[in-house]
């Protein structure tokens, strides 16, 4: 009985060198980060800044070549029926924990937001006790700072992504019922709309009347709205991918995890521009505090 196969309905995926091979990547993409930020810094007889810079577009390139080729390994697993119910049930709960991650990191950039904006305060060169520094009350935003009109390009961008989530929506609905081409058509509006999104976010930055550095107003958002951006560029490129696939055959009504997770994943990137859209953009952008 022992040396019997064991019939399970798990996935025992094949050794894969991309685990090793990416945490190779981000360690290289890391240190050369850090040194790329010490100009003064010497490795080997050569200065940190050039080190750093090698070091860290290497580890980057590695990085983009591992996640490629790991997820192509997934989808080929997919495609051969290694994904039965049970193993589909597993890809599920770890897509909703790595949503409920990116929740957290994005909670951190609203807190040092909300903080800046609800208490305010300056430093004083010639404190003398702590509690002088927490009672002055500061502007908001910082003088100097003059805020985007969230009635004009964000909200424009506000009703790009609700659009999107109605396509994604719309074209998952299509995948259940099996009508292909409407779902083609669907997904091929919510990849222009966020392409779309992405344009109008970079033409914004472009014409914003304050930089990154100078006030925690600034880094803030900056950090906020940036990072969402690139999750909207991740996004874009996510549903561009099951795009492709639909056109190869991939999915079908009762097996297309794929395509669910991106429209997931699509529908909390809509969830966070709201968030953004009303707390930073409006509230955060008003006079208030102290």
């Amino acid at each position: 009985m022992a040396s019997e196969e064991v019939k399970h309905d798990y996935h025992l995926v094949d050794p894969s060198p991309w685990p090793a091979v990416g945490s190779l990547a981000a360690f290289l993409a890391t240190f050369g980060g850090v040194y790329a930020m010490k100009p003064d810094a010497t490795l080997f007889g050569v200065k940190g800044e050039v080190f750093g810079l090698y070091c860290f577009w290497a580890g980057l390139l590695m990085l983009f070549y591992t996640a490629f080729a790991w997820w192509k390994d997934v989808i080929k697993e997919a495609n051969t029926g290694d994904h039965t119910p049970v193993v589909r049930i597993g890809l599920r709960y770890g897509m909703i924990l790595f949503i409920a991650s990116e929740v957290m990191f994005f909670v951190a950039w609203f807190w040092a937001f909300f903080n800046a904006w609800l208490f305010p305060i300056v430093p004083i060169p010639d404190v003398t006790a702590f509690w002088d520094v927490i009672t002055m009350e500061a502007p908001w935003p910082p003088e100097g700072i003059e805020t985007f009109d969230p009635w004009h390009l964000p909200f424009m961008n506000t009703l790009i992504l609700l659009l999107s989530g109605t396509t994604v929506t719309w074209a998952h609905h299509s995948m259940l019922e099996g009508d292909r081409d409407m779902t083609k058509q669907m997904l091929w509006f919510t990849v222009l709309l966020g392409a779309l999104f992405s344009c109008l976010q970079g033409f914004e930055y472009s014409h914003a009347a304050f930089g990154f550095s100078g006030s925690i107003y600034s880094a803030s958002f900056y950090m906020a709205t940036g990072f969402h951006g690139f999750h909207v560029l991740i996004g874009t490129i996510f549903l561009a991918v099951c795009l492709g696939r639909l056109y190869k055959g991939h999915f079908s009504p009762e097996h297309h995890f794929g395509f669910e997770a991106a429209a997931w994943y699509w529908h909390f990137v809509d969830v966070v521009w709201l968030f953004l859209f009303i707390f930073i953009y409006i509230l955060g952008a008003s006079p208030f505090g102290g």
